[in-house]
C-alpha cells in the first residue's frame, strides 16, 4: 500500500525526466518490499522561486521532499534502515545528494486511508 510523494525542487532549466517516475515507483518498491502494483508514486517538479528557505537559500541547494504513507509504521530501527535505503535510489535518480533528500512519514494508512471506497485494515 505505500504511496509515496515526491517533491522535486527544479534547478533552472531543468525538467523531470519521463523514465525518472518509473525508476523511482521500482526502486522503492523493491525498498518498501510490496508486490507489482503494491507502490504508488506521484512526482511533481517544484520551480525553485516557489520554495524559500528562512534567512535565504543556500546556493545551489534544489532538495527533494519525499512523503509517504505505509499502512503501518516500521518500528524506529527498521524506518532508519529504509530511510537510508530510499534516501540513496532517490539521491541517485533524482541526481541530487543525499543531503538535500528529506523523507518524511505520514501517520499510518491503516483505518484512515481508503481505495475504491473502502478503508485499508
Amino acid at each position: 500500500m505505500p504511496i509515496v510523494d515526491i517533491e522535486i525542487v527544479l534547478r533552472p532549466n531543468e525538467t523531470l525526466r519521463k523514465e525518472m517516475v518509473t525508476d523511482l515507483a521500482d526502486e522503492l518498491g523493491e525498498i518498501l518490499q510490496s508486490p507489482q502494483g503494491g507502490t504508488w508514486v506521484r512526482v511533481r517538479g517544484l520551480p525553485a522561486d516557489h520554495y524559500a528557505e528562512n534567512g535565504g537559500m543556500p546556493e545551489g541547494v534544489y532538495p527533494v521532499f519525499v512523503s509517504i504513507i505505509k499502512s503501518e509504521l516500521p518500528t524506529r530501527d527498521e524506518m532508519q534502515k529504509e530511510v537510508e535505503k530510499i534516501t540513496g535510489a532517490v539521491a541517485q535518480i533524482c541526481g541530487r545528494p543525499s543531503e538535500n533528500v528529506h523523507v518524511i512519514y505520514q501517520p499510518q494508512g491503516k483505518g484512515r486511508v481508503a481505495f475504491g471506497g473502502k478503508i485499508v485494515s
